[in-house]
This record gives C-alpha cells, structure tokens and sequence, in this order.
C-alpha cells in the first residue's frame, strides 16, 4: 500500500492549547510576573516542536533538541489570574539549523493582544551538544509548516529591538 502524504498545515498561525495562569505565578503588582510570561510562550512553542516531531521523543531517540539563542519580548497588557491564555505561534523563517518565530500571547475568550515573543531557535545534535542541520524528515515538515504561515498576514512587532526612543531637538 503506498504511502499516503502528510495533510498540509492550515494557512494561519499554529494555535497552542488555552492555558490558565497559576496562582504562584502572580506578582506583588497582581500581574503575571514577567518570567511566567516566558513559560507559557516556551510551552506553547513545545506544542509546536511536537507537530514538527521535535518532541521528547525525538530527542530520546534520534538525541536531537532545540535551544533559544535569542528571544526579544514585548510586555502590552496586563494578564491576571484567572485569563485564559491562547499563544499563536508564527514560523516565519527556516534554514537548515536555525527557526525564526514569532508568538502572540491573547486573552483567549476576549481576544486582545497581551505580549509578544519573537525568538530565533538552534538545533542541537544533544550527543556533540552542537548546532546541527535538521534531519531531512524534519526539514520537510518545516517547509511545509512555513510556507503555510507564509500565506498569512505577519502580524505587527516582527523584528523590534530595543532602544530609547530618538529625542527631537
């Protein structure tokens, strides 16, 4: 029986599980605290890495893996206890070691826009602990996961740095 191919990936942003802030993640302020912000993007990149067959799995058996080399994010609205959170999650760029993506953490039943995280993403051969290109089955799944996220409008922020704004004299 031959093979059947893959489905390919929706033209939008992959959609991570709603997620409920924890208690102990909150603040003096009474926000989120903004490490818990990171968490909840990295879980819902893990989320990803799983649908690309980047997983535990994959690491334990083929000793491949990912680290964050850089990660630049952006604070726009306050999250409290008690939000459930939705992250979209953009594969905007790709090469044979490196993955640029871009995340938006919302309000998951209101809909507005609470932070940001655009990150650039290694893969790792975690037998050397070195960067490393991508198996080919994996590339494969990339591709096709970003010229889907290509099709869709690239939402705003993607490649902010951070600076003091310009004073006018």
């Amino acid at each position: 029986m031959p093979e059947t191919a893959a489905p390919a990936p929706p033209a939008e942003p992959f959609r991570a599980s709603i997620m409920q802030i924890e208690p102990q993640w909150i603040d003096y302020n009474g926000h989120l605290n903004m490490a818990y912000y990171n968490v909840m993007f990295d879980r819902a990149i893990d989320q990803l890495w799983l649908e690309l067959g980047m997983g535990p799995a994959y690491m334990k058996e083929r000793g491949g893996s990912s680290f964050t080399a850089e990660c630049h994010v952006r604070y726009l609205r306050e999250i409290h206890l008690g939000d459930p959170v939705q992250i979209f999650v953009w594969l905007l760029e790709a090469d044979d070691k490196r993955l640029h993506t871009f995340e938006e953490m919302r309000h998951a039943t209101e809909g507005w826009l609470s932070a940001t995280s655009e990150n650039m993403s290694l893969h790792m051969d975690m037998t050397a602990r070195r960067v490393a290109p991508f198996p080919a089955d994996i590339r494969e799944r990339i591709a096709a996961v970003r010229k889907a996220h290509s099709a869709v409008a690239r939402p705003e922020g993607i490649g902010r740095n951070v600076a003091m704004p310009s004073k006018r004299s």
